[in-house]
């Protein structure tokens, strides 16, 4: 019986987070970038730490995730990541994840074992099927190749199969690397840098490119939309909604529903 509540419980959750999900772009598929702030190997670290968090909840709602383009850190982590993942309402429950996030930790690479602050910034755009039109002139894009420095074997590393791409009036530069063929790296980056357009172009319209500035603040101290203590206690604190949990191996294994929930409830207000 007890079971049953809890399942019946779930169910309503989940009825209630999809009805809440009625944006114009909530039930697209999502591109998820990641970088680290100032702080070398420590933002690196922690980097990388979010980019299996967001696998890691894909993985939870049986979302498929592709890893689009990965930038190894320099001595460990990641220096940039950028993931397609596709499922039901997938950007819907993953603009919630846009902003700065911010770490709190005993470093491991610290030989006097201090207390150490780090930050990465997570930024989500929805994908643009052919429904979409986004008119981008070839004459506005510098196009770059260079070889490889990601995993993938012998052959990245011997060819300029990575493909850069800068959108020039606008400055922003979309890259993928993780495929062995130039034609389809050029084709994931071009994707994102749609998305990339497309998400700018609905802020314009919308006069909400102020906002979006916000979002792009420094990542440092003080602009940061969610905070992750492992010591000297444990909790995550969504500063947004304040929203909180002491179960910080749950959410860094993407249990985020809570935080996700807390967001939509705000912003649907």
């Amino acid at each position: 019986m007890e079971r049953g509540r809890v399942r019946l419980g779930q169910a309503l959750d989940e009825l209630e987070l999809r009805r809440m999900l009625s944006g114009e772009d909530d039930g697209r598929n999502a591109i998820l970038t990641i970088h680290p702030g100032a702080g070398g190997t420590e933002s690196q670290d922690w980097a990388e730490m979010l980019f299996r968090m967001y696998l890691r909840f894909a993985q939870r709602r049986q979302f498929q995730a592709e890893v689009m383009d990965y930038q190894d850190g320099d001595e460990a982590g990641l220096k940039s990541a950028s993931i397609e993942i596709k499922g039901p309402n997938a950007y819907g429950y993953l603009k919630a994840e846009a902003g700065v996030h911010r770490l709190v930790r005993i470093s491991p690479f610290d030989a006097n074992k201090r207390r150490h602050t780090s930050f990465a910034s997570v930024f989500v755009y929805p994908e643009i099927d052919e429904s979409i039109t986004v008119t981008i002139d070839p004459s506005d894009l510098r196009i770059d190749t260079f070889r490889s420095s990601g995993a993938g074997g012998q052959h990245v590393n011997k060819t300029s199969s990575a493909v850069r791409i800068t959108h020039i009036p606008t400055g922003i530069v979309t890259q993928c690397q993780n495929e062995r063929s130039q034609h389809q790296n050029k084709a994931n980056a071009m994707k994102m840098l749609t998305a990339r357009l497309y998400q700018l172009r609905k802020e314009e319209e919308g006069r909400k490119l102020e906002a979006m500035e916000k979002q792009k603040k420094d990542i440092s101290w003080g602009n940061q939309i969610r905070s992750y203590v492992f010591h000297p206690y444990n909790m995550v604190k969504d500063h947004r909604t304040d929203t909180e949990t002491s179960d910080v191996q749950s959410v860094m294994d993407g249990d985020l529903d809570a935080f996700i929930k807390a967001y939509l409830l705000e912003f649907n207000r």
